[in-house]
C-alpha cells in the first residue's frame, strides 16, 4: 500500500490492518516452513506494509505532520 492511502485511514483502521497483515505473514511463514509457500516475495511486501503502518501511527502519537518530504522542505527553507 502507498503511504498516502494509509494516512487517509483512522488509527483504529490502521491497527486492524496491521493485525490482518501480521496474520497473513504468520500463515505465509507456516507455509514456507512446510514447503508450501508459492510466492515468497510476499514476505517483503507484508513486512514493509506493517512498518509503514507502525511509522504512521508513531508519527501521529508524536504529533508530527506526517509528510516526510514536506518536513524536509520546511527544514531546508528554515536554514536558507
Amino acid at each position: 500500500m502507498k503511504p498516502s492511502e494509509l494516512r487517509d485511514k483512522t488509527d483504529d483502521e490502521l491497527r486492524e490492518l496491521e493485525t490482518e497483515l501480521r496474520d497473513k505473514l504468520i500463515k505465509l511463514q507456516v507455509a514456507r516452513a512446510t514447503q508450501r509457500a508459492a510466492n515468497t516475495a510476499q514476505f517483503v511486501v507484508f513486512k514493509k506494509d506493517i512498518a509503514r503502518i507502525k511509522t504512521i501511527l508513531h508519527e501521529r502519537t508524536l504529533g508530527l505532520a506526517g509528510s516526510g518530504s514536506a518536513d524536509a522542505d520546511a527544514a531546508k527553507e528554515a536554514t536558507a
